[in-house]
């Protein structure tokens, strides 16, 4: 038989998301922005499970990833509890203009994930202009007070990469090195930003939730001739990203 939705309630049916990450989701919400107070004892599980439409294991489930997360402590006989909020995640500001961009921002941790040389660009017929001959590739995880906040992958023309020289992009942001190497060679760049979800690898690098929402950034910049010279792949967090636009 199935279970009538209350009025108000999400319908939790119009995702392939499982109902209990997605209530795992919306409780901790109710937690960061205080409707769940700290301290306060949330609604039981009947309660719960009366208002989502769902079976009290759903309910007891997505509070045993909020307790997982420090966040709920649960008593038997007392209720469940909110133990602490979610921890706050300074936010990137995605510029958007090229000096702005490559302006040194400092505190960054570097943790390098993976590095190679590339004999050539991969999906190079998806992006406009015309691939170099080599380039060097390299992932990278980036945090902020030992919080990750963004799994970068780059891939340099092979020449400037040795200019850099390579020791300073397992230490530093890229585009400031690359502004120093080649900003007179850049001729053109663009970016574009979208927003997807992440999956089961980017969750555990960012420290967040599975499906939890990130911010997919794409940055290309071509030389005077129209090369390739420098292709970024950013996936941030979700509450680790800020874009603003002057409107007048």
């Amino acid at each position: 038989m199935s279970v009538r939705t209350l009025p108000g309630a999400p319908d939790l049916s119009r995702s392939r998301v499982a109902r209990y990450l997605q209530l795992a989701t919306l409780f901790r919400n109710k937690i960061a922005s205080r409707q769940w107070p700290l301290g306060g004892r949330i609604p039981n599980v009947d309660e719960l499970a009366l208002e989502f439409s769902v079976a009290r294991g759903t309910i007891r489930e997505a509070l045993g990833v909020l307790e997982q997360e420090g966040l709920l402590d649960r008593f038997r006989a007392k209720g469940t509890f909110v133990r602490s909020s979610p921890p706050h995640v300074i936010a990137h500001k995605v510029s958007m203009d090229w000096n702005s961009i490559v302006s040194l921002r400092g505190g960054v941790e570097i943790k390098v994930l993976e590095a190679r040389t590339l004999a050539e660009l991969p999906a190079a017929d998806l992006i406009e202009g015309k691939p170099a001959a080599k380039y060097q590739m390299m992932r990278r995880l980036l945090s902020r007070q030992g919080r990750p906040y963004l799994i970068a992958r780059f891939y340099l023309e092979h020449e400037l990469f040795k200019l850099g020289p390579p020791l300073q992009f397992r230490r530093q942001p890229i585009l400031p090195i690359l502004q120093q190497v080649a900003g007179e060679r850049i001729g053109k760049a663009h970016q574009t930003l979208t927003i997807g979800t992440a999956d089961v690898e980017m969750a555990a690098l960012l420290q967040i939730p599975l499906n939890a929402p990130v911010a997919h950034v794409l940055r290309v910049a071509l030389d005077h001739d129209g090369t390739i010279v420098y292709v970024g792949e950013g996936v941030y967090r979700g509450d680790a990203v800020r874009l603003e636009i002057e409107l007048r």
